[in-house]
């Protein structure tokens, strides 16, 4: 059976959309395999608002959430593996 974790964070993400409700990703910073940058990591983690208007190229599957966001007006390209993702 496969991972309802991907399933519920899109999920979430949509019904935070429809309640024109910002949302917010908390991603583990420690994990290995993300890229995020790391000025704006704050005790192992680094909240993104990931609202459609403020990032863009968004893409959720079931392995990854990745997308392009500016910090500081510097864009960044973000990648982190779902099991990153905290909340």
């Amino acid at each position: 059976m496969t991972s309802s974790r991907p399933y519920l964070l899109r999920a979430l993400f949509d019904w935070i959309l429809d309640n024109q409700l910002t949302p917010y990703l908390v991603i583990n910073a420690l994990h290995p395999q993300i890229s995020v940058p790391q000025n704006y990591v704050n005790e192992g983690r680094i909240v993104l608002n990931i609202t459609p208007g403020i990032v863009s190229n968004l893409e959720m599957t079931n392995e990854y959430i990745s997308f392009e966001a500016r910090f500081g007006g510097v864009p960044h390209m973000i990648y982190a593996p779902v099991f990153a993702c905290m909340a």
